[in-house]
């Protein structure tokens, strides 16, 4: 036998022995809870081609881990399909999953199941643009690795599990666009974390007043808009803060802003449609603005000149009691505040 014989016959042994090695990558455990979640969710088209003849670490959707995880699956990505079913209680027996995404699947109905709660190592759960129904598990509180949570653009109701805030390496959470009801919890001002987590928890039917506690914390991005949320924000902002945007609006809230300094990191800020009175402090002109608006308050005075202020038109300012200057009307013009204008709607 030649040496070119010899060298193709072993380069030829080398590409099996990796394709046999390949196919037991697979943990058999992984592959059976796999095949049952295909056919749970009637197979849909998106993962149809999950084929048992194939390494379940091939699959489209699916990731596997490194050798320190003993090639076990640690993702599962099923999104934009038209799945007609439930959340496959399988799902919990993927035992090493840290990412889980089922996102536009208009047809996933049901409660966001318990089996959840047996992933332990769980570390990003993005479940959105459902039709999930009922409330959000105070089971998740039990997932000490959790750092995503997104259950937006679903059906969900009851009230936010404050027990949600012992989560020590939650990032984001977010919430918005469903049908939640009830306060913000009051425990949201001490969440265990070194970092607090960014608060998406916008389009819901929140009601009652912020809790002060949260002022206390010096959160990145907030947005709490579209709520019944009122009484004071005040203690949300402060100078020595970092936050990066913050979003109030369409609420009931109800403060003097005369006084408020906004940290100069805030690059969006929106407050419309609520009913803050007081007069725009001077210090906002040192703010570098990207979205800007106070639309549809109880504002008076002079708008301060400089900074990024002028840079946003009327419909920032407008349907304020007797707020002047550019963009709006010079102050040197008489504000004709007629009883019209003073009752001007509030949304």
């Amino acid at each position: 036998m030649d040496k070119i014989t010899t060298t193709l016959l072993f380069s030829l042994f080398a590409l099996l022995l990796t394709a046999s090695l390949s196919k037991d990558l697979c943990h058999k455990d992984d592959e059976n809870a796999l095949l049952k979640i295909k056919k749970s969710l009637n197979n849909p088209y998106t993962i149809i081609s999950w084929d048992p003849k194939d390494d379940c670490c091939t699959w489209v959707s699916v990731e596997c881990g490194d050798a320190t995880v003993d090639h076990r699956v640690i993702s599962l990505d099923i999104s934009n399909d038209d799945v007609s079913a439930q959340i496959p209680p399988e799902v919990g027996d993927l035992s090493y999953l840290q990412t889980l995404i089922f996102r536009k699947l208009p047809n996933l109905t049901g409660e966001i199941k318990p089996t959840i709660a047996k992933l332990k190592y769980l570390r990003f759960l993005w479940l959105s643009w459902t039709n999930l129904t009922g409330p959000v598990p105070e089971f998740l509180s039990q997932l000490k690795d959790l750092e995503y949570i997104n259950l937006s653009f679903n059906d969900l109701s009851g009230s936010i599990p404050g027990s949600l805030s012992l989560l020590p390496k939650l990032g984001i959470l977010e919430l918005s666009r469903n049908k939640l009801t009830g306060s913000i919890p009051e425990s949201f001002g001490a969440f265990k974390g070194v970092v607090p987590p960014e608060l998406f928890l916008s389009h819901n039917q929140l009601s009652g007043s912020i809790p002060k506690s949260l002022g206390n914390l010096d959160f990145h991005r907030i947005d709490f808009s579209h709520n019944k949320l009122e009484g004071d924000a005040s203690m949300m902002f402060g100078a020595k803060k970092t936050s990066w945007s913050v979003d109030l609006s369409r609420n009931k809230l109800q403060f003097d802003i005369s006084k408020v300094k906004v940290a100069t990191t805030v690059n969006n800020l929106d407050l419309n449609h609520n009913k803050i009175t007081g007069s725009i402090p001077v210090q906002w002109t040192e703010l570098t603005l990207q979205s800007f608006n106070v639309s549809y308050n109880r504002l008076c005075g002079r708008i301060p000149q400089g900074g990024d202020l002028q840079i946003f038109d009327a419909y920032a300012y407008v349907h304020n009691k007797c707020l002047c200057g550019a963009p709006l009307q010079s102050c040197n013009v008489e504000i004709q505040a007629t009883d019209l204008y003073l009752n001007l709607p509030s949304e």
